[in-house]
């Protein structure tokens, strides 16, 4: 970590949960962080479990990353206010309790895809553009799911949390492929990850 003391990430989804802790660990290890999230005051509330004379690198920006136009803003004011991105970690997406054969389903559906998915293309666009722009090594982190990778098969009611989810983790793993060939194509210095966890309870935004 010695190599991001003092660098800029940008954590999405970092109100709760998995964003959270990533946020608390990577203030308390010396970066600077800048969460992005809805509920910018839930970020902020993190700071009591920040180390006290590291307190203050974590910042907190409104952003609802299902948004481009909140994207393109939120990172347009890191770059004005901090420097611009050294790391990314795209990390916010949803969950829903429906099927994709469920009838009345469409906004479930879109806000799933439009969070896991797009959110997640259009906040690595705007970070790579920022790092580029710098000549800076910077580093693209995926926060994936296992079922981005196999389905596993039930007849369980949890199944009917998986419609869009599994689809878009799936999605996820392919962006992160070709993410990797468009850096190396470009001859970027830039790295692109993926880290796969377990599927979050049903209805949790994260």
């Amino acid at each position: 970590m010695e190599q991001w003391h003092g660098k800029i990430a940008v954590v999405t989804g970092s109100s709760a949960g998995i964003g959270a802790a990533i946020a608390i660990h990577l203030t308390n290890a010396g970066m600077v962080v800048v969460g992005l999230a809805r509920r910018t005051e839930r970020t902020l509330a993190l700071k009591e479990q920040i180390f006290a004379n590291l307190r203050n690198n974590l910042h907190a920006m409104q952003c609802d990353v299902s948004k481009e136009s909140d994207i393109v803003v939120a990172f347009k004011n890191i770059e004005e206010t901090f420097g611009g991105v050294d790391v990314l970690v795209n990390n916010a997406g949803v969950v829903r309790d429906t099927r994709l054969i469920d009838p009345n389903n469409s906004l479930p559906i879109r806000e799933t895809w439009e969070t896991n998915v797009m959110g997640l293309v259009m906040c690595s666009r705007e970070a790579y553009q920022s790092m580029k722009r710098r000549s800076v090594a910077g580093h693209i982190i995926n926060i994936n799911s296992i079922v981005g990778h196999s389905l596993p098969y039930s007849v369980e009611a949890l199944i009917s949390s998986y419609n869009m989810y599994a689809p878009s983790k799936h999605a996820v793993t392919a962006i992160t492929e070709v993410t990797r060939q468009e850096l190396l194509n470009d001859k970027s210095k830039v790295k692109v990850t993926v880290h796969e966890l377990i599927i979050k309870p049903i209805g949790e935004r994260f």
